[in-house]
């Protein structure tokens, strides 16, 4: 399977449309047009980053499929555990507001914010890093 391909599946399962991927991945809707349609295919470590911004491994558009002549088996799609601003705020115990606008302006390793209108922002906290990075215990409660 192409990249074209699997980008498509990974947007069309995590019900994305394309401003959405553009938001997510830092790119612009040319750019993604161009690796929808399969007329240009961004470098290995660009497609590692479009995974992990997509919420995926980062190997996912590296990894082997099975040969054309055998059926094509469903990918399951591994969402990553979001944390909110809010959530964020009371384990660091800061303000939402300061979290959000440390997200909006870059400096946490753990998350971002994309500006999706004048005054409006949505947020994306990777749980499974913020943990790691501020050294909280992560667990797996309630068999997700």
């Amino acid at each position: 399977m192409t990249f074209s391909e699997k980008l498509q599946k990974a947007v069309q399962e995590l019900n994305l449309n394309q401003k959405q991927v553009c938001g997510l991945i830092g790119k612009s809707k040319g750019s993604v047009s161009q690796y929808l349609s399969g007329k240009q295919v961004p470098s290995r470590t660009a497609q590692s980053d479009i995974a992990v911004a997509l919420g995926l491994a980062p190997n996912y558009f590296e990894e082997e499929q099975a040969p054309p002549s055998e059926p094509e088996k469903p990918i399951i799609v591994e969402r990553i555990k979001k944390l909110l601003p809010e959530e964020a705020a009371i384990y660091l115990g800061l303000s939402k507001d300061t979290i959000r606008r440390g997200l909006q302006q870059g400096v946490f390793p753990w998350g971002y914010a994309i500006k999706t209108s004048e005054n409006r922002w949505t947020y994306f906290i990777n749980a499974n890093r913020f943990a790691e990075i501020e050294g909280l215990l992560c667990t797996n409660e309630g068999g997700e």
